[in-house]
């Protein structure tokens, strides 16, 4: 009763007139900053946190959690209607709702994810609520060998996110692991593969290489095909919507089981965002039908998954932040900051004494969650026309954002190389069917394995290994393994033939080469695992002299990806033996205009957008950012997409204007020298002046 009553005080608060409308501020405001890909529910928090100063606990708290709430939601409009993660978390929705919205079903993809997300906030407010007390003994029993066995069956969930293609999954997650390697390693000091550069001490930022891997490439493509996201436009936006609210309806028991998911791994303290969707979205791929053939080629199941665990995760996040003091996230880390700053102590007392203000967050949740799907589903027809804009316009203005996100990530120069750098893998990587997000799960997991592995060794020895939580996590991966070796050698004995090199989301059945294969796609598709084998090679070799801390997990991953390689290669050896024959890789969506391309063509329209981006650079080099991103909106729209001089500058000048009050005056970004800058300090006076 002492729970009801407290939770029904809570209520009456949160309902006051003031603190109502306050919350709904920062839903819009959590909307707006989640549409623009690069920022964030964390930018957002310590965007708001100093406008919190003088309101009382209750409407500080209510405040920035209606931001943090939607943020999720938000982010999900530029992943489905342009195929740009709004933030590292909402990747994994990429997979399904962009190749949903080029077939004109992005009013599907939103109201489905809509749908699903509405449901996983709430699921994940109540189990909040519920779960505090309940969980506080498990939470205390789950040590770090078992914290470091889930980030181990995460990334054996690669094969799921893979479509089938375990050993490119495995490849590509050892290669993320690697690049999570990068710079300065906690225990010993030691720097790794820093090559003397002061910008790689704290590691490749995890913003650009999302933004490289997965935002550019499509951005590329959309620009080289001259056309819109959309490639067949939708009749109905409002009965595609309705027919996305039906999709997650009839999928109940995925939202359910993705949401349940989603806050179980939220409550756990660094496991993080984009590894929570990437696990949820490889679990929902093994649990549903033919998933794994499906997912990845706008299956609106996917899109189901993702969303239902990415808002269920912002409930579970506040568990061990609320309970224990242990932010679950950066963004929790902020939060926590604004408790101290109220004179709120997380622990016992916000279970005990303080109740009210916990179910106060608990109530904030839930309704936030309900107004921004509200507000989503009221403008979902606006916004699905997004889609319809041509790629002129779309992708100058998308890719000023992203060159700002990608910068915003640790504001250094070196975050537009890692920019550029990953753009060029994730194409690669899209071009010869390798699945690009084991890379990102690897980067997010690989700091946590290396820091679990570390304590788990040095506090148990091989001991932790034998842990029953240890054991029966890490069954779950030595099964699925089990099965795929059966199912591989049955497969063998059946003859049924797989073209060796297709894309990741083609089905294991036969079909006849769509053509020759050209000089680079023969020399690419056994050259990317050539690449990768001499990439985990020279890991093994150039980390033998560090410290044994330092080189415990690199030369552990090197040497499974390694033999990783090998078995791919033993495994492709088999299948020409057995008469299959390689061909060049299929894309993902049969009806794009550069399937129709001939390989030259492709790469010559491909090869102009690279030197558009490439021109970016080297303007910011020279001139600035804002002031290349200004140029570089205009002329792409001018002379690329050869629109109209008074349509290209009112564009141009809109957005760019918006960028500087957001990014200049509102974040005040410290922006990047320029030699012109140098050589001529009174111009970059007067620029600042101006802007």
């Amino acid at each position: 009763m002492h729970l009801f009553e407290q939770a029904m005080m809570a209520f009456t608060v949160i309902f006051d007139p003031i603190r109502f409308m306050i919350i709904m501020l920062g839903c819009v405001l959590g909307l707006f900053i989640g549409v623009i890909p690069g920022i964030g529910g964390l930018a957002g928090m310590a965007l708001l946190l100093p406008f919190t100063y003088t309101m009382d606990p209750y409407t500080a708290l209510a405040f920035l959690i209606g931001m943090w709430a939607v943020t999720p939601t938000a982010d999900t409009i530029p992943s489905i209607l342009i195929g740009v993660p709004g933030a590292a978390g909402s990747a994994a929705t990429v997979m399904d709702g962009y190749p949903m919205a080029r077939r004109g079903e992005a009013g599907r993809a939103l109201g489905a994810s809509y749908t699903a997300s509405l449901i996983g906030g709430i699921f994940g407010a109540i189990l909040l609520g519920l779960a505090i007390p309940i969980l506080r003994p498990f939470m205390m029993a789950f040590g770090t060998p078992e914290l470091l066995a889930l980030c181990i069956l995460g990334l054996t969930l690669v094969a799921a996110v893979s479509q089938g293609n375990m050993m490119k999954g495995l490849v590509a997650a050892c290669f993320g692991v690697v690049i999570a390697s990068v710079g300065d390693e906690a225990q010993t000091g030691e720097l790794r593969w820093t090559f003397d550069s002061l910008y790689l001490w704290e590691g490749v930022p995890l913003e650009a290489l999302v933004l490289g891997l997965f935002a550019v490439p499509e951005l590329l493509e959309l620009g080289a095909a001259r056309q819109a996201v959309a490639m067949h436009k939708s009749e109905s936006i409002l009965r595609d919507q309705f027919r996305g609210v039906k999709d997650a309806i009839q999928n109940i028991r995925l939202v359910f089981q993705s949401s349940w998911l989603g806050a179980i791994l939220g409550s756990v303290p660094g496991l993080g965002g984009p590894a929570i969707d990437w696990i949820a979205y490889g679990s929902a791929a093994k649990s549903v039908k033919d998933g794994t053939k499906t997912f990845g080629t706008g299956d609106v199941r996917g899109v189901i998954a993702c969303e239902a665990a990415n808002n269920s995760r912002e409930g579970g996040a506040l568990i061990p932040t609320l309970a224990f003091g242990i932010p679950a996230s950066a963004t929790m880390a902020i939060l926590l900051g604004a408790f101290m700053m109220h004179g709120i102590q997380p622990g016992p007392k916000l279970l005990t004494e303080q109740l009210d203000i916990t179910y106060t967050i608990v109530w904030s949740l839930m309704i936030a969650n309900i107004v921004g799907v509200l507000i989503c589903f009221a403008f979902v027809s606006q916004l699905a026309k997004l889609a319809l804009v041509p790629a002129a316009i779309l992708v100058p203005t998308v890719l000023a954002i992203v060159f700002i996100g990608a910068y915003s990530a640790t504001r250094d120069i070196g975050d537009i190389i890692v920019l550029l750098i990953f753009s060029v893998i994730g194409w690669a990587m899209k071009r010869f069917g390798w699945a690009r997000a084991p890379v990102l799960l690897g980067l997010v997991l690989g700091d946590l394995v290396e820091q679990y592995l570390f304590i788990s060794t040095s506090r148990y020895g091989s001991d932790w290994l034998y842990r029953p939580g240890v054991i029966f996590i890490l069954m779950i991966p030595v099964v699925f393994f089990i099965y795929s070796a059966l199912r591989f050698v049955m497969k063998r004995r059946g003859a049924v033939p797989v073209a060796v090199g297709a894309a990741v989301s083609e089905p294991a059945a036969p079909r006849e080469p769509t053509g020759p294969v050209s000089a680079v796609d023969r020399i690419m598709l056994p050259g990317m695992w050539v690449l990768a084998a001499i990439l985990f090679a020279t890991a093994l070799v150039t980390s033998t002299e560090w410290a044994f801390a330092a080189k415990l997990m690199p030369q552990t991953v090197s040497a499974v990806g390694l033999i990783v390689v090998a078995c791919a290669g033993v495994g492709v050896f088999m299948r020409q033996r057995a008469g299959e024959v390689i061909i060049k890789p299929r894309r993902a969506h049969e009806a794009d205009p550069l399937e129709a391309m001939s390989d030259g063509a492709l790469y010559k329209r491909m090869g102009g957008m690279a030197a558009w981006v490439l021109s970016v650079y080297i303007g910011t080099l020279l001139i600035g950012l804002l002031p290349t991103l200004l140029l570089f909106m205009i002329a792409y729209m001018r002379f690329e997409g050869k629109q109209p001089w008074v349509r290209t500058l009112v564009i141009s000048i809109v957005i760019w204007v918006a960028m500087v009050v957001l990014f200049d005056r509102l974040l005040v970004m410290p922006w990047p020298q320029s030699y012109l800058g140098d050589a001529l300090p009174q111009v970059r006076t007067l620029v600042s002046d101006l802007i």
